[in-house]
């Protein structure tokens, strides 16, 4: 993207009230000239790919995968230091206010029986959960609540929602941060703007403070609905980097009035959730009976107070637009002062004179319903309904009026341009001291009038710097959190067994991914031969070995040269093919989906790994030639290997590591037993087939060192299959899921554990009565023996998944073997 605008251009995009407030920024921007900022440009776009910074996108919105990468402007939003103190005394003030009404809500209820509030808008609202009523609550019931704010264009902000049940945006807004400070370090620099460094420890201390029981060392978990949420990632970023363990409603139980933790050693209690699930689906028994995404008890523990709960449920009644008209009078009853921030002009059509106005101004108002979830907003061909529900129901629907936005400077279209915001503000409630993040994540709609903010938090964003006060020594940043190790492990027992479920399964598919690779890649190879008459023969063996491998049809009736052309559009269609099970590109996909699960365990750098994995990957189905087929192999299977590098090297040595390594080996073992057994039905082509099938096993070197050049048998089997010392054989795999299986633990299930490590110890048995049947001189009787001995073990190792399954993983959602 080329930058070629200066600020001067652009100087209509900001109001007049802002523009001080920018020149600064703008001025370092016009320093590092056109090229060079669109060079930070670039850089932002490949740290957001290689972290893997996305938002899901819902079905139907965009084709194909659903992770979207999230859209960041480099250039920050300003807003100045007595600007800022005005908005956040506004915001510790709405953020009382909510949380007084509450607990009045679902308390003694004075609201209502005073008249501040009508009964219709409480007691007829769905976001109103009586179960909730009574509920003992620790702290607050709203410890962390978002604010969106817009600004219109004479300088005035106003509220547009108020986020309350399981507010988004503030992992967003952080990672926003870091990746700015790193590609605009100057402007950093000269700038100064207020840090967001201590907002991790306030987090985790606030949630630590309101454990009721074990506060000294509380388990604190962050209970996410999965990864097909679209701030799943936020959930997995705030998880890794606070160290609590990031789990879904599958993980927990409750038993006695009290929640814990599924782990691999049994039920660990649970002493606060952080949660990222709305207020409905956190409980099936109490609240919606059609949830997948909660734990059934949740609010009995919450009730008892075992368990602290925040945002407590419930809150999400605050949310209800309809309550913005009644904010300001519940402001003075309440609080005993003005509300400082108004919200967006707002009707409930409930009442006489509110819903004559309306009547009078029907054409300009936008119409909601008065229910509805924040950000909802009625799509356009809803209004006559909502017209119609008006006139006769009114008590259901709201008018509100629509807010001219002001616009700021953003990069596009080559250049600076004027474009409209909105600001997400983040408020954090501690010990009854509320404190307000110094800054935000900006959002940038697409339409310039607006009465509700989006529901989504994907699209354009910015970094939000608040200027320091000049009256005021500059503050200094505090020292940034220590980034996790590469592959964070936690303690064994916070692994929950879905957790360990999905590391088992990236160790799989990643083998298998690799196997896959390495077979195309001999035969994409044997394409490049010298086509004499034994290159042409090894070509057609290697196809039909690839055949037998159900890799590929098989072309045994095309004449030998003749099926190149087919073969080398089926092997294109197994690397490239969205649509053929098994293919490449399904492996990358279970690997993405495995991977995804287990963020908050995944470093940075293991991120990026997985994500140049998709990079070096084929962009468009069948887009390959053969030559840019081999370079491709290439680079994915180097990809692999550094991925299993950073497995074996930086990866603590806890369950999860144990659990990934044993799904690696147990599958490399599969694969190696399925390669040999077609290797062996070859016929008179195993001569042939030797070196491809080395190759494949990547051992040829290994083989020249103690063989030289000739090529037998018992030389090949021998080191595929037996070699202690050769980390591809299939002794070497059975070494390590031994060891792997004796440190797996025992609890909850001892007899299960049991038995499967007497399935594995019983493999070198099996390894023994094989090396009987591969003397030298073997005849035909004895290789059919051989591949009885291959197909039995084949079918031993299925078992021994199953077993691993059944021990540890029987409440995980089934996998595709």
């Amino acid at each position: 993207m080329d930058f070629q605008l200066s600020f001067s251009e652009f100087a209509g995009g900001a109001s007049s009230s802002s523009r001080g407030e920018w020149r600064e920024l703008m001025g370092c921007l016009d320093a590092l000239g056109p090229d060079e900022l669109s060079n930070r440009w670039e850089t932002s776009r490949r740290m957001i790919r290689e972290q893997g910074v996305t938002c899901h996108v819902p079905n139907g919105e965009q084709p194909g995968n659903r992770d979207r990468l999230w859209e960041l402007d480099i250039l920050p939003a300003v807003i100045g230091a007595e600007s800022w103190r005005e908005l956040e005394a506004g915001l510790i003030q709405r953020a009382r206010l909510l949380n007084v009404l509450l607990g009045d809500l679902y308390g003694l209820q004075h609201c209502l029986r005073n008249g501040w509030l009508p009964a219709p808008l409480v007691y007829a609202n769905p976001h109103f959960l009586r179960p909730c009523q009574g509920v003992r609550i620790a702290g607050c019931h709203m410890p962390f609540y978002a604010v969106d704010l817009a600004q219109s264009h004479d300088g005035r902000w106003w509220v547009l929602a108020d986020r309350a049940q399981a507010p988004a945006g503030i992992g967003f807004a952080l990672k926003n941060r870091a990746v700015v400070s790193r590609v605009l370090p100057e402007a950093m620099r000269e700038i100064q703007p207020r840090p967001l460094n201590d907002m991790f420890p306030l987090i985790g201390e606030t949630l630590a403070n309101l454990a009721n029981e074990r506060k000294e060392n509380p388990t604190v978990v962050v209970m996410t609905p999965g990864p097909r949420n679209e701030a799943f990632f936020e959930h997995a970023f705030l998880a890794r980097t606070l160290g609590f363990t990031l789990v879904e409603g599958g993980d927990l139980a409750v038993r006695g009035r009290r929640v814990f933790l599924k782990t691999l050693e049994g039920l660990r209690p649970v002493d606060v959730i952080l949660r990222r699930v709305n207020d409905a689906f956190c409980d099936p028994l109490e609240l919606r009976d059609d949830s997948m995404l909660g734990v059934p008890g949740l609010l009995e523990a919450a009730r008892s107070g075992s368990v602290a709960i925040a945002n407590a449920l419930g809150c999400g009644i605050v949310e209800t637009p309809a309550l913005m008209a009644f904010l300001p009078n519940l402001c003075r009853q309440m609080l005993g002062e003005e509300l400082a921030i108004p919200s967006v002009a707002t009707w409930w059509c409930g009442g006489l004179v509110e819903n004559r106005h309306v009547a009078e101004n029907l054409g300009r108002l936008a119409l909601r319903s008065a229910f509805s979830p924040p950000g909802l907003v009625e799509p356009t061909g809803m209004r006559q309904a909502l017209v119609e529900r008006f006139h006769s129901n009114p008590q259901e629907v709201i008018a509100q009026e629509e807010i001219i936005l002001s616009q700021i400077p953003a990069l596009k279209n080559g250049g600076f341009a004027a474009a409209p915001y909105l600001v997400r503000a983040f408020v954090i409630c501690n010990n009854g001291v509320c404190r307000v993040m110094p800054g935000g994540l900006v959002r940038m709609p697409n339409r310039g009038r607006i009465a509700a903010a989006p529901a989504a938090i994907m699209g354009g964003s910015k970094d939000l710097w608040v200027l320091s006060d000049a009256a005021k020594p500059a503050e200094r940043d505090h020292p940034v959190t220590v980034a996790p190790a590469l592959f964070v492990e936690r303690s064994p027992i916070d692994l929950p067994s879905r957790s360990a479920d999905n590391l088992f399964w990236l160790g799989r598919y990643t083998e298998r991914l690799e196997s896959l690779l390495r077979i195309s890649r001999s035969a994409v190879n044997a394409f490049s031969e010298d086509f004499g008459s034994d290159g042409v023969k090894r070509l057609v063996a290697v196809c039909s070995l690839l055949a037998r491998l159900e890799l590929i049809p098989s072309h045994e009736s095309d004449a030998g040269g003749d099926c190149r052309d087919a073969v080398s559009r089926d092997l294109i269609a197994l690397l490239s093919d969205p649509e053929l099970d098994g293919g490449a590109r399904d492996l990358r996909k279970r690997i993405h989906q495995s991977a995804f699960a287990v963020r908050d365990r995944l470093s940075s750098d293991t991120w990026r790994l997985i994500s140049q994995i998709e990079a070096d990957s084929p962009a468009e189905p069948c887009s390959l030639s053969m030559l840019h087929a081999s370079a491709m192999l290439d680079a994915l299977v180097l990809d692999l290997a550094a991925f299993s590098g950073m497995e074996m090297e930086n990866m603590t040595r806890g369950h999860g590591w144990m659990f990934l390594d044993f799904g690696r080996r147990l599958e490399r073992s599969r694969n190696l037993l399925a390669l040999l057994a077609a290797f062996l039905a070859s016929g008179d082509r195993m001569d042939l087939l030797m070196e491809p099938v080395l190759d494949m096993c990547d051992s040829v070197i290994t083989y020249r060192q103690r063989h030289f050049a000739e090529m037998h048998m018992q030389g090949v089997l021998g080191l595929l299959l037996f070699e202690p010392n050769n980390p591809r054989s299939l002794a070497f795999q059975f070494a390590a899921m031994k060891r792997g299986a004796d440190s797996f633990p025992e609890a909850p299930n001892p007899e299960g554990v049991a038995r499967l490590r007497e399935r594995i110890a019983g493999f070198e048995g099996r390894l023994w009565e094989l090396e009987a049947v591969t003397g030298a001189g073997a005849a035909a009787l004895e290789l059919e023996t051989m591949s009885a001995h291959l197909s039995n073990l084949s079918h031993q190792l299925s078992e021994v998944s199953d077993l691993v399954t059944l021990v540890y993983f029987s409440h995980s959602i089934p996998r595709v073997a």
